[in-house]
């Protein structure tokens, strides 16, 4: 008798607790009774006869999706080194904060004096933001990080036009960038030009100082780079770029490692995004919600999103208003931004503060460096030199094995350890990206660094074992192209009491 795989086992459970146990008469919910005027049915060529639901009990509901819930990998089961999306552990505390009733309970629409504590709390955050960013102003408005990265860009052209100067249409962008930054700058009307990393990972001066012609509009540049790298000539790009009427736009995706140590708007930056759901350590959860508030230069303060809110003080009493800016690019969203969002967000800092943030990029930057000294005698390191928060390895010795980062990657989740970000940055061939993050102890660095190191073994001495990785998860490798285009999303049940391939 062949013995079953976990897999085997856990999806023979999982068919056993709903689908294989419906029992006719049981209820899993209890309905109350009618408190509305009841309704007539649809018409009857309008509703299916073809969708037989289990009938389970309550019980076994919540057994069943308890269970298909353990199947996720998620920050609060796993170690989830996903680079430079910093999917760090989010303190409940925050949860408890976004929670309140005074700010759960809150209408978008209400009148300002009745969301008082709510306005403060958005205006306090805005400051800590400027502070941490160096900045002159900011807005809370953007939804997401590529939302912020919107805004930034329309201010850019705004500032251009607010000139005279709507001949500025090229936007230049480094070879390192994320996906998102040309595409932002695409959406914005510009014309989008990249510029060649050096061989140490900087941006390449030449290629830049031939690019700053008369039609520049500005530089958009991810400081620490998707590299992991802190660009060395980061203060003269600055200035190439604003000798030749240009602005810097920075995509601050990676300010894990600088808060508390660099503020770029000290550096020459004219603007930037903060992702809140990253460095602030609020959720991801599915696409959303996020937040990615815009900060700004002086020159920049009239362009802000609205709105943005003010304080006065009237009668010695502190006054929040919410406030268009003079030359505003508008609205990005229907209301203020992802008010609970923000609120995690202001939690994370006031619970941390000027010294606790400081010590987040410390550690952040000490995980990304300390697994690049593990592993580098086993993966290839396509810039040697010290990275940020996270570090960018290569699998091109494997592949010389028959083995790809995709292998390593679908390896890995037999250890219970979610992948890293595969084949990013473009400019690295079979790169995969590592970002510990700061809230990971050694002992889960550790784990992490004797998974690697053995998948590297495997890689040497049985790399079918990886090419036909994962094999103790709930599903095995799938055929990823045919399930993007060919979606099979329904249950099936089979005869044999089996379930039908798709289901």
């Amino acid at each position: 008798m062949t013995t079953p795989t976990p897999r085997d086992t856990f999806l023979a459970h999982a068919r056993r607790l709903l689908m294989e146990r419906s029992t006719p008469g049981r209820i899993g919910a209890s309905i109350p009774d009618l408190d509305v005027p009841p309704q007539e049915p649809p018409p009857a060529h309008l509703v299916r006869d073809d969708l037989p639901l289990p009938e389970v009990s309550e019980g076994e509901v919540v057994r069943y999706f308890s269970t298909l819930s353990q199947m996720n990998f998620s920050m609060d089961t796993h170690f989830y080194p996903l680079g430079s999306c910093t999917m760090k552990y989010n303190p409940k505390v925050n949860e408890e904060g976004a929670s309140l009733p005074g700010f759960a309970g809150l209408h978008p629409l209400q009148p300002e004096e009745t969301a008082q504590g709510a306005l403060k709390l958005m205006w306090r955050l805005q400051t800590y933001l400027c502070e941490v960013t160096g900045m002159a102003g900011c807005s809370l408005a953007p939804l997401a990080g590529a939302h912020g990265e919107l805004a930034g860009v329309l201010m850019i052209r705004a500032y251009h036009l607010s000139r005279g100067e709507g001949h500025r249409k090229v936007m230049l962008i480094p070879d390192s960038a994320h996906g998102t930054n040309p595409a932002s700058a695409a959406m914005a009307g510009f014309r989008v030009v990249s510029i060649p990393s050096d061989k140490e990972g900087n941006t390449d001066l030449s290629a830049l100082r031939e690019a700053c012609g008369p039609d520049l509009a500005g530089f958009m540049i991810t400081l620490p780079s998707t590299l992991g790298l802190f660009d060395r000539h980061i203060v003269e790009v600055c200035e190439m770029v604003h000798r030749a009427g240009g602005l810097v736009y920075g995509d601050g995706a990676n300010m894990n490692a600088l808060l508390g140590r660099v503020k770029i708007g000290h550096l020459g930056f004219d603007v930037c995004h903060l992702n809140l759901h990253k460095t602030f350590s609020t959720p991801h959860g599915g696409g959303g919600p996020g937040a990615g508030p815009v900060c700004v230069g002086e020159r920049l303060l009239p362009f802000l999103p609205t709105p943005v809110v003010r304080r006065q003080v009237i009668d010695g009493k502190e006054v929040f208003t919410l406030a268009r800016p003079p030359q505003s690019i508008g609205r990005m969203g229907a209301f203020h931004g992802n008010f609970g969002v923000l609120v995690r967000a202001y939690a994370y800092i006031r619970a941390l503060g000027a010294p606790g943030l400081r010590q987040v990029s410390q550690d952040a930057v000490l995980a990304g460096n300390y697994i690049l000294a593990r592993l580098q005698d086993l993966y290839h390191l396509p810039y040697p030199r010290r990275c940020m928060h996270e570090v960018v390895l290569s699998a091109r010795r494997q592949r010389a094995r028959g083995v790809k980062a995709l292998d390593i990657a679908k390896r890995l989740l037999d250890f219970g350890i979610h992948p890293p970000t595969m084949y990013f940055p473009l400019i690295v061939d079979e790169a995969l990206m590592i970002e510990p993050t700061e809230t990971e102890g050694k002992e889960t660095l550790d784990y992490f660094i004797e998974a690697m190191r053995q998948i590297a073994r495997e890689a040497e001495e049985t790399p079918e074992v990886l090419r036909s990785a994962p094999h103790f998860t709930p599903v095995g490798r799938l055929d990823e192209a045919r399930a993007a285009r060919q979606p099979d999303l329904r249950w099936k049940p089979m005869p044999s009491g089996g379930v039908a391939p798709g289901g």
